[in-house]
């Protein structure tokens, strides 16, 4: 069965056929799930991400099969979680728009798209994405990508109160999911590449009213915010800044994605993303750790008072977050049991700490790592190696990229196997001042050199190779051994989130396939295509007597160059006949005629720079979602393209106007080079190696 949803908010009668009506959900509730159900981002306040549900098991797996699919309107990248309450689905889409299915069919119940202005799409450094929603009492609350917080009726859909949690005129944006701890419900933001100040906000699940917030940076200009964290900045964080471009950017540090909340040491657990620019030289002059960046922090979550932080990267310089998923769990260590956090941030070490205290239990390579070669277990610090810094000049490749060892792919823990799985990326990313360095708007800001081609050979340094390729893992980490169990080498294939059963099984996506693994071994039992690239983490939940394993879908990928698709949501229960829809082909864009295209009296050389600074971030890095300018027809003439750069013609699509960031002559130099690079494609390409 396969639903096509339409963009008009309904509320259908299917609310009163064949299921209860809705239950209102509270943190008693939460407790009490008993896994038929998904209540919140990782299933249960602890995140775990593990099910007691056991139909769908290693005797009955293959009967597995497809239940229905939805097909929704957004396309670009699609990382939400769904939750399950009441026999009703509930997931997001790019874009935020929110859905309302009915979870044994899939049929549509009511969508809710809050429209933030495309041009909002410029902020987003990695793609228009939503991780999905909370619920409490009858409401749902969802993050808007323009920085709103959003409760809606859980019945209809229809808003109920809004509010905005972000300065409009910065380049904030909102991709993670709210959690509700307490009748708060907490909120983090995103944006650190553009040059914001982190900070996590507590609004009233009631009336949408800041009960509190929480920076995780000093206030540049030395003044108190009036905020939860302004002792502790003054006390502890301060003296950890000195001079340097932070004090224009605000010094980065998002709280985008990893919130989590521990019931029984009543803590709240934020994860701290990077610093702005990444690099550590031009954001505090080289000096001091800057706290919080990349930190774990422990609040209250009634108040937002400091309890306790640990910093994975002191003077963090690799876009190395620790904002990836946290969980929480008890687990035998030295004989006894303990309560504690547990982390697989970027840097490359899994983390081990006291849930109470943050005391560092244990810090131990989950991936290959070699910016740094161990961590002090009686300093808590990381020993960095002698070329981490990449100072003077000197160009160096270390693992992890920044993408990470692992990043945002939400990992699960089997209480029964103690063993935490983890979405494992293999790859080293190159790292080397850039000399000059100054903050841009409506630009990434690193610091670090970015290679792009250069329409000229004279002289130019070719483009360095990777000492090796890009490789995945599902690894199976046993925190008490400090060691895998098993890993999955997955090859180019890119793993998405996991889940784990009681029944001895581990899921997760590898490009178009879901696979089950068995949870002890690692030995692969079941896959079914799913027709698009998946990242997002699969859930499970029970209607009636049957269990069904669900998973949002995103782009396909078509040779080279992936060709963007509507978004999807894929349910499979035992006994399910259904086929997943093929997605109608879309050939890749054909080269331009070069025969028919309006000279540009701009410099292609200088026009390099301008890509490099503006573009190449999306257009090169991520393809698959975005245009490949070279292959564009707007570049072919003038017009066309100040149409699009300078008029705004896409804005509602994504491409805002650069107007206030190009000058004409800049713009001319633009569209110069991406026509050498039109004409260049199938020519090898001399490199520049300059960056901001």
């Amino acid at each position: 069965m396969r639903i096509i949803l339409s963009t008009a908010l309904v509320a259908t009668a299917l609310l009163g056929c064949g299921r209860p009506a809705h239950q209102p959900l509270d943190g008693a509730a939460l407790e009490a799930n008993d896994g038929r159900e998904w209540l919140t981002y990782g299933r249960t306040y602890d995140e775990q991400r593990f099910s007691p549900l056991t139909d769908i098991n290693a005797a009955s797996i293959g009967r597995l099969g497809l239940a229905w699919s939805a097909e929704f309107k957004a396309d670009r990248g699609q990382e939400a979680t769904p939750l399950v309450h009441d026999g009703v689905l509930y997931t997001t889409t790019a874009w935020s728009q929110v859905y309302a299915l009915d979870a044994r069919t899939g049929a549509q119940l009511w969508h809710y798209d809050p429209k933030p202005p495309g041009s909002t799409g410029l902020r987003a450094c990695c793609d228009v994405v939503n991780r999905g929603v909370a619920l409490w009492n009858d409401r749902l609350f969802f993050g808007a990508l323009d920085g709103r917080l959003i409760a809606l009726n859980t019945k209809t859909g229809a808003p109920i109160w809004s509010v905005q949690t972000t300065d409009p005129a910065r380049s904030y944006t909102i991709t993670g999911a709210p959690r509700v701890v307490k009748g708060n419900v907490i909120i983090g933001n995103a944006g650190a590449e553009f040059g914001v100040r982190g900070y996590v906000s507590a609004y009233s699940a009631d009336a949408g009213r800041l009960v509190w917030r929480f920076y995780t940076t000093p206030n540049p200009d030395g003044q108190p915010d009036g905020a939860a964290s302004d002792d502790v900045l003054a006390e502890k964080a301060a003296q950890t800044w000195f001079d340097g471009v932070w004090r224009q950017t605000g010094g980065g540090g998002t709280v985008w994605d990893a919130i989590v909340y521990d019931s029984k040491s009543e803590l709240l657990f934020v994860g701290v993303g990077n610093g702005t620019p990444w690099n550590h030289k031009f954001r505090s002059g080289g000096r001091g750790d800057n706290l919080f960046l990349a930190s774990i922090v422990a609040l209250r979550p009634e108040t937002g008072e400091y309890v306790w932080h640990y910093q994975t990267t002191p003077g963090e310089s690799w876009d190395y977050t620790a904002t990836q998923p946290i969980m929480i769990a008890d687990i035998m260590l030295d004989g006894q049991r303990r309560r504690v956090v547990m982390q697989a941030p970027k840097n490359g070490f899994f983390y081990v700490l006291d849930a109470a205290t943050g005391h560092l239990i244990s810090a131990d390579k989950f991936a290959p790592v070699d910016w740094a070669t161990h961590v002090d277990l009686t300093t808590g610090r990381p020993v960095e190696s002698g070329s981490a810094r990449y100072e003077n000049g000197a160009v160096v490749w270390h693992s992890p990229a920044p993408g990470g060892a692992h990043n945002w792919q939400p990992m699960a823990f089997n209480p029964n196997e103690e063993l935490v799985y983890i979405p494992v990326s293999v790859a080293p990313g190159r790292y080397s001042d850039a000399e000059g360095y100054r903050v841009l708007s409506a630009a990434w800001n690193t610091g670090i050199v970015r290679i792009v081609p250069l329409p000229t050979a004279s002289g130019a340094p070719s483009v360095p190779e990777p000492p090796s390729e890009r490789l995945n893992q599902l690894v199976a980490w046993a925190p008490t051994a400090k060691a895998p169990r098993w890993t999955v080498d997955l090859g180019a294939r890119r793993g998405g989130g996991v889940l784990a059963t009681a029944a001895g099984l581990v899921f997760q996506a590898a490009n178009d396939q879901l696979i089950a693994y068995d949870a002890a071994t690692g030995k692969q039992v079941w896959s079914h295509g799913t027709g698009g690239l998946v990242r997002a983490a699969p859930i499970t939940y029970a209607i009636g007597d049957e269990q069904y394993i669900a998973v949002m879908v995103g782009y396909v990928a078509e040779g080279s160059i992936q060709a963007r698709y509507p978004g999807r949501l894929l349910a499979f229960k035992l006994g399910g006949i259904q086929k997943v829809p093929p997605y109608p082909p879309r050939p890749a864009p054909a080269p331009l005629d070069l025969n028919v295209i309006e000279p540009s009296a701009g410099d292609a050389q200088a026009g390099a720079l301008v890509y490099r600074d503006y573009c190449a971030v999306c257009h090169e890095g991520a393809r698959g979602s975005l245009p490949n300018l070279t292959r564009s027809p707007m570049i072919a003439a003038r017009a066309s393209f100040e149409a699009v750069v300078f008029a705004g013609a896409l804005a509602l699509t994504g491409m805002a106007s650069f107007r206030d960031h190009l000058s004409d002559a800049q713009a001319d130099n633009l569209r110069a080079y991406l026509l050498w690079r039109a004409r260049s494609e199938a020519t090898p390409a001399a490199a520049a190696t300059e960056d901001r």
